[in-house]
């Protein structure tokens, strides 16, 4: 007996029943309790997903902006002699296409004192005209002001500092460096008190409570430096174009230097990051594939719930394709759906992650983002629209792999066979 030739692939009559199979009626609800629990696994997977990638794609990017905004993203330090000819070095390099500024900087580390404590501090003597290139400073300052930095005499500390040793605009922070004079009875601490002219927040905890900006001539003077500087740090355009860039900028300093970019200097950091990423996108794929595997514990039900309407079905001349595609696009239902709304979920947390943290921290009492420990003082979340496809592309492929097995068994059911399910 020839095979039927049965409606045409996808017809509006094979939707119809696909949607008929999702409604379930009083008998089978029990089924439908199961396909419920798979599209709303798959919806919590896919959702989950997106929020922890966008939250740890947030958290490098924020901590890349936050070290990249003070940092800069190439050091330029001498080798041989003192670099007293740092002034020419970071005008040459600073011709250089694809480099914003080039920033020479006096640096040292201090016992930062208020009234009644201290604290560990890392101070860096800048120009004035160079501090608008510093954007995690220029651009956070919270008190003071900027102005006249030059010959002000006073010095610029993070929020964290201020707060921890008791300062506010206008009064003195005591600095003490090992480093001080030279005399017959040997080096003797330099201690110097500075007024607080501006006070800045970077939004990362470790530099806000560490880095004094002092200007550059006064810092010279203080730690001993007379015509010399420490290093001179280069901002380029691009961050990713570094490792290209460091043969023209070696040979724009015109003296032999030894040079190294923010990768380097994070390189564990980073890379700690990347592999945590990559390993937390692994386990919660496994919340998606439990998900799927749901699919086809519902489906294989269903199938065989739906014994006796396969029986007339088929008797009536529906071919074996239509069954497969009828019950496919049952199963596949659950999966778009499913990812669809997981998205919008995903999408809506992330949007709002801020304010739940907030509203988490406040309802238990507890710090959930600790910025002590997270460094950084609100958690970020930045979605990546490729990364959102693969995950979309991924759920959905896994959860029409899930339906194939139980529409293939649907379709392989004789008019015959399956009437013994009934």
């Amino acid at each position: 007996m020839a095979e039927p030739t049965g409606t045409k692939a996808f017809s509006p009559f094979e939707w119809m029943l696909a949607g008929r199979y999702l409604r379930a009626r009083r008998r089978e609800t029990f089924i439908s309790i199961i396909a419920g629990f798979s599209f709303v696994g798959i919806m919590l997977g896919v959702a989950t997903l997106i929020i922890v990638m966008a939250v740890m794609n947030g958290f490098r990017y924020e901590l890349i902006g936050k070290i990249l905004g003070v940092n800069g993203h190439m050091i330029v330090q001498p080798i041989d002699t003192p670099f007293t000819d740092f002034a020419d070095v970071a005008s040459r390099i600073a011709m250089v296409k694809g480099v914003k500024a080039a920033i020479p900087f006096v640096e040292g580390q201090v016992l930062a004192s208020g009234a009644s404590t201290s604290n560990g501090a890392l101070v860096r003597g800048i120009r004035a005209e160079d501090l608008p290139s510093v954007p995690g400073v220029a651009s956070n300052i919270r008190q003071g002001t900027l102005k006249d930095f030059d010959t002000a005499g006073g010095v610029a500390i993070g929020t964290r500092l201020a707060t921890a040793l008791g300062l506010s605009i206008g009064d003195k922070i005591t600095l003490v460096s090992p480093r001080g004079a030279v005399t017959p009875m040997g080096v003797t601490p330099r201690v110097k008190a500075y007024p607080v002219t501006a006070i800045f927040e970077i939004g990362m905890s470790e530099y806000d409570s560490t880095f004094v900006f002092m200007p550059f001539a006064e810092a010279q003077l203080y730690f001993n430096q007379d015509d010399k500087a420490s290093a001179v740090e280069v901002y380029l355009d691009d961050p990713e174009m570094a490792g290209t860039l460091t043969p023209m900028i070696e040979t724009a300093a015109g003296r032999p230097v030894l040079i190294t970019d923010w990768r380097q200097r994070n390189m564990t950091f980073f890379s700690a990051l990347e592999v945590e990423r990559n390993m937390m996108f692994m386990i919660l794929t496994l919340i998606v594939l439990v998900a799927a595997l749901n699919i086809i514990s519902g489906m294989t039900m269903l199938v065989k719930d739906k014994g006796h309407d396969i029986a007339i079905l088929r008797t009536m001349g529906a071919t074996r394709g239509a069954i497969l595609r009828v019950f496919f696009l049952t199963g596949a239902a659950i999966g778009t759906f499913g990812t669809l709304f997981g998205v919008i979920l995903g999408t809506v947390v992330c949007w709002n992650v801020e304010s739940i943290r907030q509203f988490v921290s406040w309802l238990t009492r507890t710090e959930i983002f600790s910025p002590e420990l997270y460094f950084l003082s609100r958690l970020p979340a930045r979605m990546e629209p490729a990364e959102v496809t693969s995950i979309v592309i991924m759920a959905i492929v896994l959860s029409y792999l899930a339906t194939i097995y139980p529409a293939w068994r649907a379709a392989r059911l004789d008019p015959v066979e399956a009437l013994r399910y009934e």
